[in-house]
């Protein structure tokens, strides 16, 4: 008999290689339906395979990200048997799982071609395939085995993987008459596939390397049942309305340009004002929190970033080195702006009594992209981090951990990123000799750490393993509006780089000592968060935010130079308003300014002018009365400063 440890921490007996789905089964018949994969101690494997060993379980629905993973992993296996079945001699590559869905490799035989004419049949194949039920088949395999079934299909990419794997690694997975190489998981039978939709074909070049065949890559995604397919899409179609790529173009934000170069953003007039007003929004936040400013070059001599370690981690996917007239000097175009900080802090001797130091900059880095990678404000060359590197003694860790949580929860609040989650990133529990710095300090960082969470009443998900060589760290992840996911906002430890860097202060004790530093980017890249921004918001900036508060309609010409003492008064009060001077009708200059996404709209005529007030609507909300425009003004800002109180 083995024990078995549920995640709540009851423990049930069990005969010794008993699988996961026989544990589903003696749990309910409904629960065996329903789960996935299992997790056991911390790794994720098929329900089927035995289990040999006192073990602690999790098992996972379609709800998890791990069954998620277990599904589309087998969905990809079964897109690859469809492929080979309509296109024999096809050759495969890789076929993972993306954060929706999964995509595969292929190398279709010369001759062959693949559009989106073909998705409608190689959905109904894969469905097909699904039916007959086929149970996924793990079988341990020797290298030389591997090798000799793959060189015979002659599928070249898979003998290059496998050459790649050491001998007693490597698995093969089958269901039915398709055999592929992998390590797993899969579910138990291909039958738990329901609902197939072939999303998109790319490009790609062969394992990432631009020298490599480009091959084609096939998305798709699939579910355990049709109407969760049907939502999902109802989902894409929401996102391609709020998509920041077509809404910053209809809102004048930013621009691209093939002769400034791919991936390098030219923000217009009002994409540049409401990026000012955010980066003014933290600036002030820091002030408040002792923040110092300052600004460093775009450009650093390259044995600053070898110093660092950045060269050596982002060297070959970097823009080349700058030569100059002057022989052996170069330049790289700044990757990071951390080591540029050091080099602050070494400008003269520091005691313990001048820690914390707080060191806060929007600094511009570059980093060089392949073309296929870019994404609109998310995925560009060229970026602003909010960047800030708190340089502390030991025992101030925790409370300046404190201090920059409370700056990332008023960020959420004030934008209203109202349901996040946070990730503590803490060393391998068993292998620490990766990690640089004491044992002592690494125990007294991660306690802050968790503490400082708990202090916060966070809920947060703790990884051992996933912290970095140099310290442990803290992710925050918010869901948008329409419930996906994304990384805003991180605060890292770094014990390496005062270590490379030779950085010193002198104690109490009269002994020189190293600080601990804090790297903390609490929107990450002002580029990519105005993007997630925009898609959360649709467009509909909050009002202190909004490039435009208010637009005045006049309901005829007649009634322009009035507008236009309206929106003066308005700029008195530092509201931002604009006259719709066109001659058309009321109800167009409305609806054509509600598609603006402005937030009030101001309309004029006789009447108003006559009394000197103003009728105003409000986005979503219609008519909101008649003020005078002393009043609307005092309302904007009581409303601005209710959302901006600390």
């Amino acid at each position: 008999m083995i024990n078995i440890t549920f995640p709540d921490g009851t423990v049930k007996q069990y005969e010794s290689s008993i699988t996961g789905l026989e544990i589903a089964k003696s749990i309910s018949s409904k629960l065996a339906k329903e789960v996935l994969a299992i997790g056991v101690n911390g790794q994720t494997r098929d329900l089927t395979r035995p289990i040999t060993e006192d073990a602690t379980i999790q098992l996972y629905k379609f709800e998890d990200e791990e069954g998620k993973h277990a599904f589309w992993h087998s969905s990809a296996h079964i897109m690859a048997e469809a492929l080979e079945a309509f296109y024999p001699g096809i050759k495969l590559g890789i076929g993972p799982t993306v954060d929706n869905g999964f995509y595969y490799d292929v190398d279709l035989p010369e001759g062959a071609s693949l559009t989106d004419a073909d998705f409608k049949k190689l959905e109904d194949k894969i469905l097909e395939l699904s039916r007959q039920k086929n149970d996924f088949i793990r079988t341990e395999v020797s290298k030389s085995d591997a090798l000799k079934t793959f060189t015979e299909k002659g599928d070249e990419y898979k003998v290059e993987l496998i050459n790649d794997l050491e001998d007693g690694t490597i698995t093969f997975y089958q269901q039915g008459q398709f055999t592929d190489l992998c390590r797993g998981p899969h579910l138990p039978n291909t039958g738990l596939v329901k609902a197939v939709k072939i999303m998109s074909l790319a490009g790609a070049y062969w394992r990432g390397n631009e020298n490599n065949k480009q091959l084609t890559r096939v998305y798709g995604i699939t579910f355990p049942k049709q109407k969760m397919l049907t939502e999902y899409l109802e989902q894409l179609e929401q996102a391609k309305q709020r998509d920041h790529r077509k809404l910053g173009k209809e809102l004048e934000l930013f621009a691209f340009s093939s002769r400034v170069g791919m991936g390098l953003p030219l923000w217009l007039p009002k994409g540049a004002a409401l990026r000012e007003r955010l980066e003014n929004f933290l600036k002030k936040v820091q002030k408040d929190f002792n923040y110092s400013p300052v600004i460093t070059p775009h450009i650093g001599n390259k044995e600053l970033y070898i110093t660092s370690g950045h060269f050596a981690k982002y060297g070959a996917d970097s823009f080349q080195p700058i030569h100059t007239p002057q022989e052996n000097e170069e330049y790289l175009l700044k990757p990071m702006n951390c080591p540029h900080h050091c080099e602050i802090y070494k400008t003269k001797p520091r005691s313990y009594k001048d820690l914390p130091i707080r060191f806060a900059e929007f600094g511009t880095v570059y980093r060089y992209e392949q073309s296929g990678e870019l994404h609109g404000l998310t995925r560009v060359r060229g970026f602003t981090q909010d960047d800030a590197h708190i340089f502390c003694r030991p025992d101030q860790l925790k409370e300046e951990f404190l201090k920059v949580m409370d700056i990332v929860l008023y960020i959420f609040r004030v934008l209203k990123f109202e349901d996040f989650s946070a990730q503590i990133s803490l060393r391998d529990k068993e292998d620490r000799a990766k990690y640089i710095g004491s044992e002592e300090n690494w125990e007294k960082a991660e306690q802050a750490i968790v503490d400082a969470v708990a202090e916060k009443g966070i809920d947060a998900i703790v990884e051992y393993g996933e912290a970095a060589f140099y310290g442990p760290k803290l992710d925050f992840m918010v869901k948008d509006a329409l419930g996906r996911k994304w990384q805003l906002g991180t605060i890292q430890v770094d014990y390496n780089l005062p270590e490379r860097f030779e950085l010193e202060y002198k104690g109490s004790d009269n002994q020189m000592h190293r600080p601990v530093m804090i790297h903390r980017a609490p929107f990450g890249s002002m580029e990519r968060f105005v993007a997630v921004l925009i898609e959360h918001t649709a467009g509909k900036f909050p009002l202190w935010l909004t490039p435009e508060q208010a637009v005045i309609l006049p309901i005829s010409e007649k009634y322009n130079e009035y507008a236009k003492k309206v929106s003066k008064l308005l700029e008195n009060y530092d509201i931002r308003s604009f006259v719709d001077e066109r001659n058309e009708k009321i109800g167009r200059k409305i609806r054509d300014n509600e598609l603006k996404r402005i937030p009030y709209l101001i309309i004029v005529g006789e009447q108003e002018m006559n009394d000197e007030v103003i009728s105003v609507r409000k986005q979503g909300e219609g008519d909101k009365g008649v003020l005078k425009v002393e009043e609307f003004a005092q309302q904007i800002q009581k409303e601005i400063e209710e959302i901006l109180v600390f």
